[in-house]
């Protein structure tokens, strides 16, 4: 049985991925194409768990490190509990963040050695992703979209990224942009500053090219 493909989806606050994602899904269940969704953090039970400690703004302070073995343990559950055994039935995943993620937040923007977090992925052999699309939008137009976004769901238990300032979330972006740059093949840039059918349609026309290659 042919294995299924992975993809991931990325970007900053507020470009729009999730909603996107879940847009993506409305298209492709009438195709006929078989995948399921998950996220990082929270695509399992335990990594629920983690989630709520991640994330609350309200919880005391992380340290970086402590940061990136949480997001690591996360992914290791989803890895095995879900990802790997999903592909091998010949079904595709799509995974709302990823380990690239990891890499552009606890890296670039919290000054985590890349070395460190690439040798660390390597030894817990983290599956590397068939394609990864990122979500570009402008850093303070996608701070101000996820915030009201917060403030209108009383997401409140899920802001803490957002409380980081201007300078935090481009380096995020930045960090996306240089990943890109060392494997081009695998990655797809799209613009949401503008009108969200538009860049959906990019989304659609990419998946459907690549889940029928």
């Amino acid at each position: 049985m042919p294995r299924g493909k992975f993809v991931t989806f990325e970007g900053i606050e507020g470009a729009g991925k999730t909603t996107h994602l879940e847009h993506l899904c409305h298209y492709l269940d009438p195709c006929g194409f078989r995948y399921i969704v998950t996220r990082e953090p929270g695509g399992t039970a335990f990594g629920r768990e983690i989630r709520n400690i991640l994330l609350d703004p309200l919880g005391p302070p992380r340290h970086p490190l402590g940061e990136l073995l949480l997001y690591l343990a996360d992914r290791i559950q989803d890895l095995n509990e879900v990802i790997r055994p999903t592909l091998a039935k010949g079904i595709h995943v799509l995974c709302d963040r990823y380990h690239d993620a990891t890499r552009a937040y606890q890296g670039f923007a919290r000054g985590i050695s890349l070395e460190l977090i690439d040798r660390l992925a390597e030894q817990l052999d983290i599956l590397t992703p068939d394609l990864t699309i990122i979500f570009e939008v402008d850093v303070m137009q996608g701070l101000d979209r996820a915030r009201n976004r917060n403030q209108q769901d009383k997401q409140e238990t899920e802001g803490r990224f957002e409380r980081e300032d201007y300078e935090f979330h481009r380096k995020v972006l930045e960090g996306y942009r240089v990943l890109a740059g060392k494997e081009p093949s695998r990655f797809r840039f799209i613009n949401t500053g503008g009108k969200f059918d538009e860049a959906q349609h990019q989304v659609r026309n990419i998946m459907k090219s690549f889940l029928t290659s």
